[in-house]
């Protein structure tokens, strides 16, 4: 793994306070060949963030989903040409050090976190691009800071109208019932390939062993695995095995929202998405003042099966 310099000048330690040798190797193992740097950056809220960046030109900050560290974007990234791509991981995630997140105030916490990240990039504006729950920051962080957000990417992103939550993610969230099927099955390869397929990704996922080494490493931390369950849990009703959608009613993202939100923006969606059907995402569209639709014949993570379609939709929002 490539370390660079601190912004200070000094040099951060690997995985500084928190991170597992697991975690570490798979990253070693997955950016190894590729022109994706990584490097850590001090947050004004305490800790280390833990980022990867390609290219140069105008900024794209990359969310990565719920459990995901950014390197699942890696075929992603490897695609985008013409922008500075910079995919951070949230607290808590991959070898980004942990963050306290209060289950109630969870995304003014978020927004805040949020801000902090783009100050230490010193970013003024940035377009924000967010798959799935990383998604949900995004928006929630376009909603709560708009003139800091100058155009806007959401991918499978739960939580807006007419959306559901799948329901192994239902069943992840539920607090006594998600730990018994944890320790029943616990994270493999075999375990998050089942995941994929359910989610419409089981060929494309596949089809890069590197990036399922990765993902199964930070399932298996504890400060991921805690990271994880408290974002799960801000997201997915305690009733989520009996709801008719799975989120939480207070949190769900209203059609008048929507309806306020400035900036351009784009919907990437994929045909085999759980999340929501294409006349759902036709449906989200509609509700923002300027923005298009993108679909692409993938399930929940387009990039892995279509990443150069993808990586066009991103730059092509960008510019």
């Amino acid at each position: 793994m490539k370390v660079q310099s601190h912004p200070s000048g000094t040099a951060p330690v690997v995985g500084a306070d928190r991170s597992s040798t697991e975690v570490q190797e798979a990253y070693r193992r997955a950016l190894a060949g590729t022109s994706v740097r990584d490097r850590y950056i001090g947050h004004g809220a305490g800790g280390q963030v833990h980022l990867l960046e390609k290219g140069s030109g105008p900024p794209v900050v990359l969310l990565h989903g719920t459990g995901d560290p950014a390197g699942f974007f890696l075929p992603l990234l490897e695609a985008l040409d013409g922008v500075r791509v910079i995919a951070p991981e949230r607290p808590g995630i991959g070898l980004s050090d942990p963050l306290e997140l209060p289950r109630r105030g969870y995304w003014e916490a978020a927004v805040r976190w949020l801000d902090g990240l783009l100050d230490a990039l010193d970013l003024d504006t940035t377009a924000l691009v967010g798959h799935s729950g990383g998604g949900v920051w995004a928006l929630r962080y376009a909603l709560a800071r708009p003139d800091r957000v100058s155009r806007l990417t959401l991918m499978g992103v739960p939580t807006l109208p007419g959306t559901r939550c799948p329901v192994p993610i239902r069943v992840m969230a539920t607090p006594a019932l998600g730990a018994f099927v944890r320790r029943l099955v616990p994270p493999s390869p075999r375990a998050l390939m089942q995941l994929a397929r359910v989610v419409g990704e089981g060929e494309t996922l596949g089809a890069h062993p590197e990036l399922v080494d990765l993902v199964v490493a930070v399932a298996r931390d504890p400060v991921g695995y805690r990271a994880t369950r408290e974002e799960l849990r801000a997201l997915v009703s305690p009733l989520a095995l009996v709801s008719l959608r799975g989120f939480r009613r207070r949190d769900r993202v209203r059609a008048e929202d929507l309806n306020r939100l400035p900036m351009p923006t784009t919907v990437i969606w994929g045909e085999r998405d759980p999340v929501g059907s294409i006349a759902v995402a036709r449906g989200v569209t509609s509700l923002f003042p300027d923005a298009r639709l993108v679909v692409l014949p993938t399930g929940h993570g387009p990039w892995l099966g279509e990443p150069t379609r993808t990586a066009t939709a991103v730059a092509d929002s960008v510019r």
